[in-house]
């Protein structure tokens, strides 16, 4: 699983069917996730160390300004909000030619969703604040003020045990 994580002071997510748009979430100062799933990532990684230690750098992470004007406070300690879009170019593979490939990086789309969907669920269940998100799978288009910037990618597999 990768995050590339965003802090924005607002940030919104448009559904795009038939040409039209339609808000499917927005929050203010928080945090934009995207997040993507690779071809390693399994039905079983929830709940897995390297699933816990991710969350819990996201939540944890200190990225928001102190009184003294230096990054020390998390996402809770800001009572920011968190808007997480899925995004499955994060496993694009760019080594080869000028299209990017997908396949065997990126998780077939069931497993996806199903990682996404209990990913926004323990998100929900471990942040006090509001959690937004987009559709899985539609036609999407973001917008957001990154302050800062600061833009982290957080990466599953620098949390995993080392592999025999």
């Amino acid at each position: 699983m990768r995050l590339l994580i965003q802090r924005v002071l607002r940030a919104s997510v448009h559904v795009v069917e038939a040409g039209r748009e339609r808000l499917a979430g927005e929050i203010g100062p928080g945090l934009l996730v995207f997040a993507g799933f690779g071809a390693q990532d399994a039905e079983g990684m929830p709940g897995s160390p390297a699933w816990n230690k991710l969350l819990d750098r996201l939540l944890g992470l200190r990225v928001f300004s102190d009184e003294a004007g230096k990054m020390n406070r998390s996402v809770a300690d800001a009572g920011g909000g968190l808007l997480v879009v899925s995004q499955f170019t994060l496993y694009a593979d760019c080594r080869k030619g000028m299209r990017p490939s997908f396949a065997g990086f990126s998780a077939p789309p069931a497993l996806a969703e199903a990682l996404y969907d209990r990913l926004v669920a323990e998100l929900r269940a471990r942040h006090s604040g509001p959690v937004a998100t987009g559709r899985f799978g539609a036609e999407m288009n973001v917008s957001l003020v990154n302050h800062g910037p600061v833009t982290i990618l957080l990466d599953s597999d620098d949390f995993a045990p080392p592999r025999p």
